[in-house]
């Protein structure tokens, strides 16, 4: 019987479900009806986790080690987590500037939600993972889009920085190795982003490291506190091992930051999950404290992955790509299909129509740019197997080829409504006011 009561909330009616996640959910169904899917859509490692963290959680609960730990995790964790930060960052933290968290992202999310009001302004970089905006608009903050372009290789500069701090800003995000582009930021580009930030002491920084041990031909990963002290005491540096020790699902995430905020976190995870599991918390003990030489095959396998992709991909007319320095994505550019039509009569007027005709009509599931706040781009995850990667590339290929030409003149209409609607549903003001 229909009744004029509503139990949901505003703000949940207003959260949108994870395009990535939802797009998987579809690539599975399809599967399951009996469809040839390949999915590069999904941002976890193909690699099982190493046997000798799979070996410590069973210590563990053998152990009977499955009771509750401290809210923030158990001491030997976070110990090892203090460990981890001095020997591969350069940074001292103590086990109470520490938090553990069921994952990366309930970390950042027990950051907003202890630290934004309402009016408080996020400055998130676009291309930007996709959680970003709705977690600070769920802590009644503002998120405020900087636009990177493909010409800055999707980083953000320092003038782009300045422009969109405001006595507002209270955070500002740094994703380095970014999902979705796999971009990474050099020292000499962190040390001119901590320069403007210096100048500004009411901001503070919350740095996305979770993809810190997947970056390729030698580059050299650094975080904004390991590059400029001075900042360390208005910095959260979020960590994770889901990504580098293929531990997605074991759901553990760290971060490391000043005491009273790191207080704030704990108490807001006190009243939400409480701790993480104490099996997941031996198995990530196990992980940064034992044996790295893993991650040099690791990396060396999605070197290769990464290479692979960008030279298929690159023989394309009307896809475009530049090589990212980490992580395991390529965004890739749709601008050369946008306005062309399917076999079926259908136009490709955005890049999700794009993605919907490759899923539709070759089986292959990416995530159309737009979900990443810039257009026209597609993201594919090169975490499969190169014979799969191989598949998939060459089913692109495919549609690309069969798209039919533009009639000119709607071409040219079509791209100018395009631009003018993606600016407007991003709210990109100049440098990214929004």
């Amino acid at each position: 019987m229909k009744t004029d009561f509503n139990l949901l909330s505003k703000r949940v009616q207003n959260i949108k479900p994870s395009p990535t996640m939802s797009l998987s959910a579809k690539a599975g169904a399809l599967k399951a009806a009996g469809r040839d899917i390949i999915d590069l859509g999904v941002g976890e490692p193909d690699f099982d986790t190493p046997a000798h963290i799979r070996d410590a959680a069973k210590k563990a609960m053998d152990d009977g080690q499955t009771r509750y730990t401290p809210v923030n995790g158990t001491v030997a964790l976070r110990k090892a987590v203090c460990d981890k930060f001095k020997r591969e960052n350069n940074l001292d933290y103590g086990p109470d500037e520490i938090t553990v968290g069921t994952g990366g992202k309930q970390i950042l999310y027990n950051a907003f939600m202890a630290t934004l009001d309402k009016g408080d302004e996020v400055v998130i970089p676009a291309p930007y993972w996709v959680s970003y905006p709705d977690m600070v608009e769920m802590a009644d903050g503002t998120p405020v889009f900087v636009e990177c372009a493909e010409a800055e290789n999707f980083k953000l500069t320092p003038e782009a920085l300045e422009a969109a701090i405001t006595d507002k800003t209270k955070w500002v995000i740094l994703n380095s190795p970014s999902n979705p582009t796999g971009a990474a930021y050099t020292r000499a580009e962190m040390k001119a982003l901590t320069d403007v930030l210096l100048k500004h002491p009411h901001v503070h920084v919350m740095t996305d490291d979770i993809y810190e041990h997947l970056t390729y031909d030698g580059f050299d990963f650094v975080t904004s506190a390991e590059v400029e002290p001075k900042l360390k005491d208005r910095t959260l540096t979020v960590n994770g091992v889901s990504k580098a020790y293929a531990m997605t699902g074991w759901r553990i995430g760290y971060a490391a930051g000043p005491k009273e905020l790191i207080g704030a976190m704990n108490k807001i995870q006190s009243q939400s999950t409480s701790n993480p599991s104490s099996v997941s918390q031996a198995a990530a003990l196990a992980a940064l404290s034992g044996d790295q030489e893993f991650l040099k095959d690791w990396r060396k396998t999605f070197q290769q992955r990464r290479d692979l992709v960008l030279d298929r991909l690159g023989k394309i007319d009307g896809i475009d790509c530049i090589k990212p320095e980490g992580a395991f994505y390529v965004y890739a550019s749709c601008k050369g299909v946008i306005g062309k039509t399917t076999p079926s009569g259908k136009e490709i007027k955005t890049d999700q129509d794009f993605a919907e005709y490759l899923l539709e009509e070759k089986g292959v599931s990416v995530v159309h740019g737009e979900a990443f706040g810039l257009s026209p781009y597609f993201r594919i995850s090169y975490a499969l197997s190169q014979e799969d990667l191989t598949k998939a590339c060459d089913r692109i290929r495919e549609a690309v080829e069969e798209l039919k030409p533009a009639e000119p003149q709607a071409a040219n209409n079509n791209a100018k409504t395009r631009a003018k609607t993606e600016k407007k549903k991003r709210g990109f003001f100049g440098f990214g006011r929004g």
